[in-house]
């Protein structure tokens, strides 16, 4: 697709990009930077196409996304441009509109937009769409990524329990007493009371909910 074809899709898209609800994005794959961003989302971001067509690559990153985001998906997104295929690659990741504002989650789908004439690619099209806290759907999608995220950053604790701690861990969870984990595991009540403790240090958790956060993440309840 030549330059002409893209100047073709950037007209088009600025004449219609307002008919949907999501925000288009054109970069230059040779440095990243955005060569293209539909009204909606130079609106949101408040800048200027000019603006943000100078900013550097680094500069909009870490002004609009959560870098803790791009540890996941920007080395698929790496595997993805290595392939250069012809497919989509579709994933979620946290933006906000400025430092005080908070972070929206949003599901980004991305495709190589041209190649050269050794087919190694160029540009690269963006949709990016906000999901809506407000909606029953997208309020479980939330709950999963915010899950998903706890369970990457408390990993290194969660590995600290021994399998005789897990097994603990989730009959705490379930609100089940100490004589009930007692009569169910053999074991005395001071002795539970003992793992308890010693959980809740590994864990760093301060109160029941927190235990059972880790349950519900690591997928023992």
């Amino acid at each position: 697709m030549p330059d002409k074809e893209i100047d073709d899709l950037i007209v088009f898209l600025e004449k219609d990009s307002e008919k949907f609800p999501g925000v288009f994005i054109i970069h230059n794959l040779e440095d990243f930077k955005v060569i293209y961003m539909s009204k909606r989302g130079l609106k949101e971001l408040k800048i200027s196409l000019k603006e943000v067509k100078e900013l550097s690559a680094e500069e909009y990153h870490s002004r609009y996304f959560n870098p803790d985001d791009a540890k996941d998906y920007v080395p698929k997104l790496k595997e993805f441009l290595y392939q250069n295929t012809k497919e989509s690659i579709t994933f979620f990741q946290q933006v906000r509109t400025s430092e005080n504002s908070d972070w929206v989650w949003h599901i980004t789908s991305m495709r190589i937009l041209t190649r050269d004439e050794k087919n190694f690619p160029l540009t690269m099209f963006t949709i990016s769409f906000p999901v809506d806290p407000n909606k029953s759907f997208t309020s479980k999608i939330n709950r999963l990524l915010e899950e998903n995220r706890f369970l990457k950053e408390n990993m290194h604790n969660f590995m600290k329990l021994t399998k005789r701690e897990i097994d603990l861990l989730k009959f705490f969870a379930q609100g089940k007493t100490t004589p009930e984990i007692s009569e169910l595991l053999f074991i005395s009540n001071h002795t539970i009371e003992t793992h308890r403790k010693n959980i809740r240090k590994k864990l760093n958790a301060n109160s029941n909910y927190d235990l059972f956060k880790y349950a519900s993440a690591f997928d023992l309840i």
